[in-house]
């Protein structure tokens, strides 16, 4: 080999290793930005009960605490999904990052339930910015194939975040109390507004912004509720996400009161499913490649439809655990292939509106799935048949949002 064939290898690699670090890079800032939502939900809920007795308070209203976050994360990312097409994503995002760490300082100190559900809502807002604005800005840094890899690489870092944030604030109160739990809010907030800070540069160029008047983004808004394919898209990931929060609000009674797991046990089942979560994601990212992602988000759905089935068979005909934990993983698992490639196919034809639509999608995922979790408690908790049931019905809603809306899909891009 000659020298310059030698130098010119050597310069390819250099290049592809800079590719990779920056790759790597992103995905560490814009998954922790996206792990705002989910660690803010599911962190404190173990401590709701001694919540309730410290502030004085009842459990309807420290389940305010909760629907207020909530409301408040969809509305916030339908505000800043707009200022972030207008003003760049760097902007937004610093002030939403330091919303959040004010607000959960203030969550910390809450002297009552009243003060706490304000400072929730704050704290949502803050965290609007940064789960819409990782996903615009992945849209704008990528397209196509590598935009659906690295929503898969994403996972890596941000799948098991509402899986394990319940099991982090258990943890955390063992050694601390609930206002621990949000000064560890807190602190996550601080570092990763350093971070973004100093290590995330601006990914939407003036030249691609757009202004953030009233009427333009209505009609932008509009425009996105009418595509037959982003609003498929968009349900059949909310559809998924709502079997997650599903599983995440309803398991811990089932396999703990009524199938008697003890909370070690409980954490294994979790952690195993959380790696068939990221397992899948990552094989995704690995062959999206090489097989439609119309094919793997059709296959995901399929696989979610199946266990959810496979776990309502096992509870109606009393099969036990050995009957109900194989199709839960494999339900829990295929989000690993949908959460990916349906994000990825709802931003492809909106490269110009990527914060709006960011933000639409991520209301879809937020309200949709937080709707479901209430609804396996008033069904009953003395079996796993509502927990079951519930992941089916919104299986089946997702697979036919798919099928429906999103039929006539053409591989041709639309203009956004």
């Amino acid at each position: 080999m000659s020298t310059d064939t030698a130098v010119s290898g050597t310069g390819q690699a250099t290049v592809a290793e800079r590719r990779g670090h920056r790759t790597a890079k992103y995905a560490l800032i814009l998954g922790g930005l996206t792990a705002f939502g989910p660690l803010s939900v599911d962190m404190y809920l173990p401590a709701l009960p001694t919540m309730t007795q410290d502030l004085h308070s009842t459990d309807t209203a420290l389940q305010l605490t909760l629907a207020a976050f909530i409301v408040g994360l969809g509305v916030g990312q339908l505000v800043v999904g707009p200022l972030s097409d207008a003003w760049g994503r760097r902007r937004p995002l610093l002030v939403g990052i330091a919303v959040f760490v004010v607000a959960s300082v203030l969550c910390a100190v809450s002297p009552s339930a009243e003060a706490l559900i304000a400072a929730r809502t704050l704290q949502a807002f803050g965290a609007a910015a940064g789960v819409v604005i990782a996903r615009a800005a992945v849209r704008d840094l990528y397209s196509g194939i590598a935009m659906a890899r690295f929503f898969s690489m994403l996972m890596l870092v941000t799948g098991l975040a509402p899986i394990l944030a319940p099991v982090i604030g258990g943890q955390l109160l063992a050694v601390t109390s609930w206002r621990g739990i949000f000064w560890a809010l807190t602190g996550f907030g601080v570092l990763l507004l350093t971070v973004a800070a100093f290590a995330l540069p601006e990914p939407l160029p003036p030249s691609r912004r757009r202004p953030a008047r009233f009427g333009p983004v209505m009609r932008t808004y509009g425009g996105l509720l009418s595509d037959r394919l982003f609003l498929g898209y968009a349900l059949a990931v909310g559809m998924a996400f709502a079997g997650m929060f599903a599983y995440i609000s309803g398991s811990s009674f089932v396999l703990q009161g009524v199938y008697g797991l003890s909370p070690v046990e409980y954490s294994i089942v979790f952690g195993v499913n959380g790696f068939g979560l990221v397992a899948a994601s990552q094989v995704n990212g690995r062959i999206v490649a090489r097989f439609r992602q119309r094919s793997l988000l059709l296959t995901g759905l399929l696989a979610t439809l199946a266990g959810a089935l496979g776990m309502v068979a096992a509870a109606v005909f009393g099969l036990g655990l050995a009957g109900l934990l194989p199709p839960l993983f494999v339900l829990v698992s295929s989000i690993g292939l949908i959460m990916p490639n349906a994000t990825s196919l709802a931003l492809a034809d909106h490269p110009h509106t990527a914060g709006s639509a960011s933000a639409l999608l991520g209301v879809v995922q937020f309200l949709v799935g937080g709707a479901a979790s209430p609804l396996v408690g008033a069904f009953g908790e003395g079996s796993a048949v509502p927990m079951a049931t519930i992941m089916a019905v919104t299986g089946m809603l997702a697979l036919v949002s798919f099928g429906v809306l999103t039929r006539r899909h053409s591989t041709t891009p639309r203009p956004a």
